[in-house]
């Protein structure tokens, strides 16, 4: 999700980089939302899938999904209380994942990783795993090195972060419609969800905001300072693409910082949690122990998966009892080990660290939950269900 090793797949080969043409690019933009006085529609896929008791996932990258791995994570969650996967649909770097038809939009600018998605998701129909589409959003280093105007430039050269990648700008609806039309492709394939990720800023943009080169749109003359502007052009883009995806009968989900939960808002990145859980029918929250550090009078986090996930589910339930109509919390739990924090900051996850999380969250009342693993390889007899006798 963007922290060190818990990236998806760093297959960034240089040719990669050019993979969108320019062309390519235009015609994936021309696939046009339905203007808000269009005749609604409810668009069919021909595939049918049932919501689950409570959605119980694992993340899986393009190249799982596409290769031998697939029929293994279809085995695990088949014999587990598992039922639903999390696949990419649009990478970490800004891949989509498969190719599409030959007249499709996206036809140009897919790789091959998923040779056949609607095959994939016949078989996920007929096991009746719910498929969820992540979509990566704003980090984009394809197209921000594609059109370097779409991006933030730094001393007239497209910005990268300390991992070389590169994001594309919130404030621009151009990049909206990229992804959201990317998401809709999604949905008329048959899957059921959409989940947006890196719906944000750069980390740490409030400390570069002035080095930076960027437009901001109609947001440029918004009589607020920029954090409130970085916020609105991130709420704006979570409820634009949730009415463009209405007529797909598809749900929308983010995932978001966990941090957010305990902020009114992160100034840099403009998330703010109670605004964009009011535009999402499901909020992800990568609560995941590692991450934590000063937090809930908590020392060493990841020593005491239980105990974090307990606290922070307070904070969490607390802001979404204040929305009227809150979404699915699902948060994004911990199925890795977080070695990079050194000795004696972590521990090897395995089983019982899982598990640990899990009742956490169904102590406190929270009963969906993602599991994240960069690698998909996943802890083994974990109970997914403690609330089942």
């Amino acid at each position: 999700m963007g922290i060190m090793s818990l990236t998806a797949h760093p297959v960034l080969a240089e040719e990669n980089l050019s993979v969108h043409s320019h062309s390519a690019r235009e015609s994936a933009m021309a696939l046009k939302p339905l203007p808000v006085d269009s005749p609604r529609f409810v668009y069919d896929s021909g595939l049918n899938f049932e919501y689950p008791d409570a959605v119980r996932g694992i993340y899986v990258t393009g190249h799982s999904a596409g290769g031998s791995r697939f029929d293994e994570l279809m085995d695990l969650v088949d014999s587990t209380d598992l039922n639903a996967m999390v696949i990419d649909v649009k990478d970490d770097w800004g891949n989509v994942t498969f190719k599409g038809k030959q007249d499709s939009s996206f036809a140009e600018i897919g790789k091959s990783y998923i040779q056949d998605p609607r095959a994939l998701l016949e078989k996920m129909e007929e096991k009746q795993v719910y498929p969820i589409a992540r979509v990566v959003v704003f980090k984009d280093s394809i197209l921000a090195k594609e059109e370097p105007e779409l991006s933030f430039k730094d001393d007239g050269k497209v910005w990268a972060n300390g991992r070389g990648e590169s994001f594309v700008n919130p404030f621009l609806k151009e990049v909206w419609d990229y992804n959201v039309n990317i998401a809709i492709e999604a949905a008329k394939l048959g899957f059921q969800e959409i989940q947006f990720d890196y719906v944000r800023f750069p980390e740490g943009f409030e400390n570069r905001d002035d080095q930076l080169e960027y437009g901001m749109g109609e947001y440029k003359d918004l009589e607020e300072d920029n954090v409130q502007k970085r916020v609105h052009a991130v709420t704006d883009f979570v409820a634009y693409a949730r009415e463009k995806l209405k007529p797909y009968g598809v749900k929308v989900s983010v995932d978001i910082f966990g941090y957010t939960a305990t902020l009114p808002e992160a100034p840099g990145i403009g998330q703010n949690f109670s605004k964009i859980s009011e535009n999402v029918d499901v909020i992800s929250s990568m609560i995941y122990p590692s991450h934590w550090t000063g937090y809930f009078g908590i020392e060493k986090p990841d020593l005491e998966p239980y105990k974090l996930v307990r606290e922070y589910a307070k904070v969490e339930n607390k802001k979404l009892a204040e929305l009227k109509d809150p979404p699915i919390s699902r948060p994004w739990l911990q199925d890795f080990t977080a070695s990079y924090l050194g000795s004696g900051n972590y521990q090897v996850y395995g089983k019982a660290e899982v598990e640990a999380q899990i009742k956490a969250l169904h102590d406190s009342g929270i009963h969906e939950y993602l599991l994240w693993n960069a690698g998909n390889t996943y802890s083994k007899g974990v109970d997914y269900t403690p609330d089942k006798e």
